[in-house]
């Protein structure tokens, strides 16, 4: 029996993300919106589903505006959220998303009891605990796609600036989602070798620049809208890491409880994926300097998620 997922949100990423599912006929998915957006859903659904054929996946996507056709979904997806606009708050923008996610999640908690969340709204950690707050599940089924994204980006950027395959590169990216992201240079490799015995201070310094500045750049660029392929992908790769029960070691957003001196907040670290979500934090070793700059990072979460407490979004959560 194919396994359901559930995207809310049929935008740019939600949409290409499930198409990219479909691709796989591994799985039957959901893909929602809010009313206002009408039958285009629907129709993307449907247009999806017609590609199957020739794709040759048996995989049923259905688009909707009504929670009730995302019942009993293994994993869903809220990708729901706005963009922050010309003359918007930081503040006003996380109050926003914040009513998006909890809305989303304590619709999910209702008809899903059982599923695993994933969250991709901006800002993306205080959205993870939004949504575990408002879902009330356990930390083990509420995590944040980020850490994937960020290190996709520097790997790509090692592999160009060294002129290998991708595929013998691995980057370590923790912290948040932004400008407090943490690049971790001593555990980014090259054929297994760290990127600091290969490479100048100077030549690291700007990869991790570029690293951190990779979506701003993208959204600089497009003008009109922020990344989608790269950020789909990163949460596929997440997704059939949870199917496919690999306990399988990525960077996500997930939540602390006294792992590297941080408690009470989603921060990004390797965790280990599996059938059960979030199965355990590999809780690796990290120089004075790198805890440092992961306790700023989690001081900048902090701050956020104390503003949400006060708002409508967290009430009675």
């Amino acid at each position: 029996m194919r396994k359901k997922i559930t995207i809310v949100g049929a935008g740019n990423v939600g949409a290409t993300l499930a198409e990219r599912l479909h691709a796989t006929g591994l799985v039957d998915i959901v893909v929602l919106d809010i009313p206002e957006t009408g039958n285009m859903p629907k129709g993307k659904g449907l247009d999806m589903e017609q590609a199957g054929s020739v794709l040759r996946s048996d995989g049923l996507v259905t688009g909707t505006t009504d929670y009730k056709e995302t019942a009993n979904s293994d994993i869903v997806v809220i990708t729901a959220g706005l963009p922050r606009k010309p003359g918007m708050t930081r503040e006003q923008l996380l109050e926003i998303n914040a009513g998006i996610v909890a809305g989303a999640s304590r619709q999910i908690a209702a008809s899903s009891p059982k599923a695993i969340l994933i969250v991709v709204t901006n800002p993306l950690d205080a959205m993870c605990y939004v949504a575990l707050k408002a879902s009330r599940f356990s930390k083990s089924r509420v995590l944040g796609m980020a850490g994937v994204l960020d290190a996709s980006r520097m790997e790509r950027l090692i592999a160009r600036k060294l002129g290998v395959s991708i595929e013998n590169v691995s980057a370590c990216v923790l912290g948040t989602h932004g400008e407090t992201m943490v690049p971790i240079a001593s555990y980014s490799t090259v054929f297994g070798v760290p990127i600091t015995k290969i490479l100048k201070d100077d030549e690291i310094k700007e990869l991790v620049h570029k690293s951190v500045q990779g979506g701003a750049e993208i959204v600089e660029l497009l003008k009109t809208g922020s990344a989608y392929y790269a950020p789909s992908a990163s949460i596929q790769e997440m997704i059939m890491a949870i199917l496919k029960d690999k306990k399988k070691i990525l960077p996500c957003s997930a939540y602390l409880e006294g792992e590297f001196g941080i408690s009470d907040t989603y921060l990004g670290i390797p965790a280990v994926l599996g059938a059960q979500g979030l199965e355990r934090i590999w809780e690796i070793p990290l120089s004075d300097q790198e805890k440092e700059s992961l306790v700023r990072a989690a001081q900048s979460v902090k701050e956020m998620t104390a503003h949400l407490k006060k708002t409508p979004a967290l009430a009675g959560s």
